[in-house]
């Protein structure tokens, strides 16, 4: 547990900070033209850009604002190329490169295209966080990404596939672009791209949709429950026969739920619980939804579902009732949270710990899933519970409740130089075993806060302990107290 690595590039790349330059140059799109007054130009950039206009260029909010130039002594074939300066971790002017190349003016018609192309190389090797198109900052539609792209010192080519061209008859968003200094221990390299245009290259083969990352899973949930789904991705096959994932936006999908009366799917993925009863979420690119056959007519259907378990009505945890002014809340929708860096940091290596949270009737609720090990952190700032004498917790472990239970609950003060695993640190562990937790009922965890310092605590940790398999559960009002 004391070896723990926060993947922060995730969070980084996509909580984007839309400037206000950004919505100031906004045109707004005709919506008087047909499709085909648009134009079908498919270059970006070849040796220049080409027809963007004048203010085509966005970084994002929290990227450095210079990284992008044209550099016109190197290009792939050519004397010119886009370069991406992506400085060091410790850059003050930012972190990492990252940004839009947005139309400045009408959108353009690339319903004939299947993909978008470019040529590209770096001054070391490297791992690209993001490449994508489809990104205007509103309405972010149809937004396509491939993540993690290995990129070496040799020109080399690369292939996005559109998901479904069709819908990209008014496209302003031309390419996106995400690069960090996670994979070269924060020292900045410079990119290249070039050729950067969109392309009919007719061997694209084998389009598999996705919306549970390929996987079919069933979700136990309860009315009142809205779970939106978010990991779309399409699986294509190209000419040298390599497989791709593509991460497209919710805009290419239509949904459909195989029981209405239990759960309905909305257009942006969105999934409400109506009723008891099992309904069987799919999805589809390229097709229409029959409202009177409830089929998917055309297009492709995915190759997993979500099932949709409705158990009925859900009781909520017990609603606190001690005064605010006694209270450091850490998640409950009952008092003003403290600020959390997160819930769950995706901790490696080790940890399966996914978050399946959900909302019943605005009631929010954390919901651990595949769990053996996972962490609430407060890093910026830690927490000063030291008028604090006790902590809280709910929590639910719905049937079947594993026999070899066992749990654990560290909290963790980082000492006066706050940093994790700093030679100060001090821990209080809460030790719930399974005669205390009956399933499918919401128990309350209290213990006195015994660290003999306690005004900088960093992380909360909940474990699995003595092979205990438990895999599934819910938190609320997680908050520290003074009796």
């Amino acid at each position: 547990m004391k070896n723990k690595t926060i993947n922060y590039f995730k969070s980084i790349v996509v909580l984007f900070v839309v400037l206000f330059t950004s919505i100031s140059c906004e045109r707004e799109l005709s919506d008087d033209k047909s499709p085909l007054e648009f134009s079908s130009v498919g270059e970006i950039f070849t040796d220049d850009f080409v027809g963007l206009g004048s203010n085509f260029y966005f970084p994002y909010g929290d990227s450095k604002f210079t990284a992008f130039s044209v550099d016109r002594t190197e290009g792939y074939n050519s004397n010119a190329s886009i370069l991406i300066d992506v400085p060091n971790a410790v850059d003050p002017l930012g972190n990492y490169a990252g940004g839009i190349f947005r139309i400045d003016g009408d959108g353009r018609n690339l319903s004939k295209y299947d993909a978008l192309t470019f040529w590209a190389k770096s001054s070391q090797g490297v791992i690209v966080g993001e490449f994508g198109f489809g990104e205007d900052f509103f309405p972010n539609k149809y937004i396509t990404t491939i993540r993690n792209v290995s990129v070496g010192t040799a020109w080399t080519k690369y292939v996005i596939p559109i998901p479904d061209a069709a819908k990209l008859i008014q496209e302003r968003g031309m390419f996106r672009f995400a690069a960090g200094t996670q994979g070269t221990n924060g020292l900045g390299y410079k990119l290249w791209i070039d050729e950067l245009k969109f392309e009919k290259l007719g061997t694209i083969a084998h389009p598999r949709p996705a919306i549970s990352n390929g996987v079919s899973r069933t979700v136990n949930s309860f009315i009142g429950v809205t779970i939106q789904i978010a990991d779309l991705k399409e699986t294509f096959n190209l000419e040298n026969g390599t497989d791709i994932d593509v991460f497209p936006a919710v805009g290419y999908y239509t949904f459909r739920s195989s029981n209405p009366n239990v759960a309905t799917v909305n257009a942006n993925g969105q999934i409400s619980i109506i009723s008891a009863g099992v309904a069987v979420i799919t999805g589809n690119i390229g097709g229409t939804l029959d409202p009177v056959t409830n089929e998917f007519v055309g297009g492709i259907d995915s190759v997993d579902s979500i099932t949709i378990n409705s158990l009925g009505q859900f009781s909520l945890a017990p609603v606190p009732t001690r005064s605010p002014n006694n209270v450091l809340s850490v998640f409950s929708d009952a008092y003003t949270n403290v600020p959390v860096t997160y819930y769950n940091g995706f901790w490696t290596p080790g940890s399966t710990t996914g978050s399946a949270d959900f909302s019943v009737n605005g009631d929010n609720i954390l919901n651990y899933i595949n769990f053996n090990y996972v962490g609430t952190a407060f890093t910026n700032p830690t927490l000063n519970a030291s008028t604090m004498t006790h902590v809280h917790f709910n929590m639910y472990v719905p049937s079947p409740k594993p026999a070899n239970f066992d749990f654990l609950i560290s909290i963790e003060d980082w000492g006066p130089n706050q940093i994790d695993n700093g030679g100060d640190d001090t821990r209080q562990q809460i030790f719930v075993n399974t005669n205390q937790v009956p399933a499918d009922t919401w128990i309350t965890i209290e213990a006195p806060l015994l660290l003999a310092n306690r005004n900088n605590i960093g992380l909360i940790i909940y474990e699995n302990i003595n092979g205990s398999s438990l895999r599934n559960f819910y938190i609320d009002n997680v908050y520290f107290f003074k009796n």
